[in-house]
């Protein structure tokens, strides 16, 4: 996973719950790195994981709604980062259909050993859009935070349903329909 990744979700926390809590989870969470990130790094998964538990165990929040907290702020870093993979696209359906086949490839460039989540686009309407998610890391929650922003961004609202199409959350469908 890329050393932004961590070096936003820990800027998030200390934002949200103050130093010394990032400096809690980073103790409780014994990572290999030492929680040392720089942004162009590569770390594993598992760090992110332990992090988010002992987060949430601290706070009392769910890393489901961890991950929502968290796709806000990556979104408006992301937003001001790189405006051109945003401000390219008019409308939210475009910009969600669009992940694959531009955004992606677009990260790749930046980060080229970046793993990440595909999205399959199964139908696709000017005010609607079905998609699958497969990842194995079933962030899935941080996709729907990033969606509901790229709404929020266009200064639009939708009804994003999802479903799990495997249990643990590695493939799931978001059916998507902009109000």
């Amino acid at each position: 996973m890329k050393g932004i990744v961590f070096t936003e979700f820990l800027e998030l926390v200390e934002d949200k719950f103050g130093l010394a809590v990032v400096d809690k989870i980073v103790e409780e969470s014994a990572l290999a790195s030492g929680g040392i990130y720089t942004a162009v790094g590569t770390y594993d998964f598992s760090e992110m994981l332990s992090l988010l538990t002992h987060l949430s165990a601290h706070t009392k929040i769910s890393i489901d709604d961890l991950l929502l907290t968290y796709a806000e702020h990556f979104f408006g870093v992301l937003a001001s980062s790189y405006p051109g993979l945003i401000d390219k696209y008019e409308d939210p359906i475009e910009l969600l259909s669009s992940i694959e086949n531009h955004i992606h490839i677009e990260v790749r460039k930046i980060y080229p050993d970046a793993e990440l989540p595909t999205f399959e686009i199964l139908e696709k309407t000017s005010t609607s859009l079905v998609m699958i998610y497969t990842s194995s890391r079933a962030m899935y929650n941080f996709g729907l935070g990033l969606m509901n922003m790229t709404f929020a961004h266009y200064n639009s609202t939708a009804t994003i349903l999802l479903e799990k199409i495997k249990e643990d959350g590695t493939e799931v469908k978001f059916s998507i329909t902009k109000n």
